[in-house]
């Protein structure tokens, strides 16, 4: 229960559905509400095909370009801890690459949203996916995988509620408050990625 608890609340953090919140307002403003409940959920599967791909083979990525899981998990927690200062200082939708020029050009020119931008980078981006592959690598027991896919499955149903919920969120908490909690994750955020680089570097100079 430890791991699994541990796993979707790295998910959650890492991925950051509230973050999302005003990108997807922004999106879909012009939809009635049928169609920003399809969004969401379209957007949710995306994500967790995703996830399930960056999960199961990760491995195998790692071996085709001999990549070592210390790594990776230098790389991934410089990624994550990056994404975790972006929130601190409200620079999350830029740091996607998500600017608000964009925004607009995909409102009128985008017929399909929930892959990209919603699905990745915004939610799936690169942190999520490193963050899979290394705990592949570590928790390899039936148990534990059984444990870590029952979270990914909890952790995307959390981002369809977030993100179906996106208009009556903006309309309790509002701009700031969004910023605010953005601004909390990110703390919890860029603890997970010191964290991945900290135990990458205890395995290289005292395991390895």
């Amino acid at each position: 229960m430890e791991l699994f608890i541990m796993i979707f609340g790295a998910l959650v953090s890492v991925m950051n559905p509230f973050g999302t919140v005003p990108v997807f307002v922004g999106l879909t403003q012009e939809h009635n509400k049928s169609e920003r409940n399809k969004i969401a959920f379209l957007t949710s599967v995306n994500v967790l095909v995703i996830l399930l791909i960056s999960f199961f083979a990760g491995k195998f990525i790692l071996m085709f370009f001999g990549i070592t899981i210390n790594s990776l998990k230098m790389a991934g927690g410089l990624i994550i801890a990056s994404s975790g200062f972006a929130l601190l200082t409200g620079e999350f939708n830029k740091h996607k690459g998500m600017k608000k020029e964009r925004v607009k050009k995909d409102i009128k020119n985008r017929s399909e949203i929930s892959l990209t931008p919603l699905a990745m980078p915004m939610i799936a981006g690169p942190g999520t996916i490193s963050l899979l592959i290394a705990y592949n690598q570590e928790f390899d027991q039936l148990h534990d995988v059984f444990l870590i896919l029952g979270a990914i499955v909890l952790a995307v149903l959390c981002i369809y509620i977030v993100l179906k919920s996106s208009f009556y969120i903006v309309k309790v908490l509002g701009a700031s408050g969004i910023n605010a909690l953005s601004r909390i994750i990110g703390f919890i955020v860029i603890a997970i990625g010191v964290e991945f680089i900290f135990s990458a570097l205890l395995s290289v100079f005292f395991v390895g």
